[in-house]
C-alpha cells in the first residue's frame, strides 16, 4: 500500500505539517533568532545596496593596479565626501521642507476643507452631483485628511530613524568593507559546501544571481535619481510647495514596482490639492510625463532583459509582501523572488536531467 504515490504523497504532508506543529510549540527557541534578523535586516539590506553600486568601482580600480583594501578606504573617502556635499547642499532645504510640512499640516487640512467646500458650493458640481448622496464630499474630505495625517506620521518615523540610526551607522560601513574585501572569496566559499557533482552547476546559479541583484540595484538606483530630477523640476517650474521633499519621497518611492508610482503620486497631489485644483492637473500631468519617460525610456534601457517578471505575479507578490513586511518588505519581494526562481528552475532542471539519465541507463 505505502508504494502508491498518494499514500507516500499523503505521508510526506503529514511529516511535513507535524514538523511545524512541533517547531510551533518551541518557537521560544526561534525568537532570538527572528530578533536579530528584524535588527539585522535593515543594515544588510542596506550593505547589499551599497555593495552592488561600490564594487564596480573597487574592480576598477584593482585594474589599475590599486591594492583592494586602498581601493576600499579610497571609495569610502569618495563616499564621505559625497555624504559631505549631500549634508551641505541638499540636505539643508530638505530638512527644512520636512519640517515646514510637519508643522504645516494643520493648515494642509484647512486647506483641504477649504477646497472641498468651494467644490460643494460649485454649481456645475452640484448639477452632476446626486441630492440623494450629501455626505459624498465629506467622505471624500475625510479621506484626504486621514491621507494627509498619514504621510504626516511616515515623515516623523523617517525623522525619527534618522535621528536614531546609531545601528545602521555603526554596522553598514564595517559590512560594506568586509563585503567588498572578501568580494571574491565569496563564491568559492559558497560552492564548496556543495557536494562536488553540483558545484558547478552552484556556481553557474551564484553567477546568475550576482547579475540579476547587480542590474536591479544599479537599474533602479539610476532610474530613482533621474526620476526625482524630472519631478523636481517639475513642480519647482509649476511653484508647487515643497517641491524637493516630495520629489525625494516620489523617487523613494519607485523603488517598489507599480504601486510605487501611485504611492509617491497621492502626498504630491494632496499637497497640490491645497493649492487649486489647476495645480492638480499640473502636478498629475508632470508625474505621469516623468512615469512614462522611467517607465519607458530609462527602465528598459538600464534593465534589459534582467528583470522578466509577469505583472501579476510582481502584484501578488508585493500585496503579499506588503502585509509581512510593510515597505521594506514590497522592496526586498522582487530581488528575493528572483533569486528563489533562478534557483528552483535550476534544481528542476537538474532533477529532470537526472531522471533521464537513470532511464538511458
Amino acid at each position: 500500500m505505502w508504494q502508491h504515490p498518494f499514500y507516500r504523497t499523503s505521508l510526506g504532508i503529514i511529516l511535513v505539517l507535524t514538523i511545524i506543529y512541533l517547531l510551533s510549540k518551541v518557537s521560544f527557541i526561534f525568537n532570538p533568532l527572528v530578533t536579530l534578523v528584524s535588527i539585522l535586516i535593515v543594515p544588510l539590506t542596506i550593505s547589499g545596496f551599497l555593495y552592488y553600486l561600490l564594487r564596480p568601482i573597487v574592480q576598477f580600480l584593482e585594474r589599475k593596479k590599486l591594492n583592494r583594501m586602498l581601493s576600499i578606504l579610497l571609495i569610502y573617502l569618495m563616499f564621505a565626501g559625497v555624504i559631505t556635499i549631500f549634508l551641505i547642499v541638499v540636505w539643508p532645504p530638505l530638512q527644512k521642507q520636512i519640517i515646514e510640512f510637519m508643522n504645516n499640516v494643520p493648515k494642509l487640512i484647512d486647506g483641504v476643507q477649504s477646497q472641498m467646500n468651494d467644490f460643494r458650493n460649485n454649481r456645475y458640481l452640484s448639477m452632476v452631483t446626486d441630492e440623494t448622496s450629501p455626505e459624498l464630499m465629506n467622505k471624500v474630505t475625510e479621506y484626504l485628511n486621514s491621507a494627509m495625517e498619514a504621510i504626516s506620521g511616515y515623515l516623523s518615523h523617517v525623522v525619527t530613524f534618522l535621528n536614531d540610526f546609531v545601528i545602521v551607522v555603526g554596522t553598514v560601513p564595517l559590512l560594506l568593507y568586509y563585503m567588498l574585501k572578501e568580494d571574491e572569496r565569496v563564491t568559492p566559499s559558497l560552492v564548496r559546501m556543495l557536494p562536488v557533482r553540483y558545484r558547478r552547476d552552484g556556481a553557474g546559479v551564484i553567477h546568475e544571481i550576482d547579475n540579476m541583484l547587480k542590474g536591479f540595484i544599479a537599474g533602479r538606483m539610476i532610474s530613482a535619481v533621474l526620476l526625482a530630477f524630472m519631478s523636481f523640476i517639475g513642480f519647482w517650474l509649476i511653484g508647487l510647495p515643497y517641491p524637493l521633499l516630495l520629489a525625494v519621497v516620489g523617487a523613494l518611492f519607485n523603488f517598489i514596482p507599480y504601486f510605487g508610482a501611485l504611492l509617491g503620486a497621492i502626498p504630491c497631489v494632496i499637497v497640490a490639492f491645497t493649492v487649486s485644483p489647476s495645480m492638480v492637473v499640473w502636478v498629475i500631468l508632470i508625474v505621469v510625463v516623468a512615469q512614462q519617460i522611467e517607465g519607458n525610456l530609462i527602465s528598459p534601457y538600464i534593465y534589459g532583459k534582467t528583470i522578466n517578471i509577469h505583472p501579476l505575479t510582481t502584484i501578488v507578490l508585493l500585496l503579499v509582501a506588503s502585509d509581512f513586511g510593510g515597505i521594506l518588505g514590497m522592496i526586498l519581494a522582487i530581488p528575493i523572488y528572483m533569486m528563489l526562481k533562478i534557483i528552483v528552475l535550476k534544481a528542476h532542471k537538474l532533477y529532470f536531467a537526472e531522471k533521464i539519465e537513470e532511464l538511458t541507463e
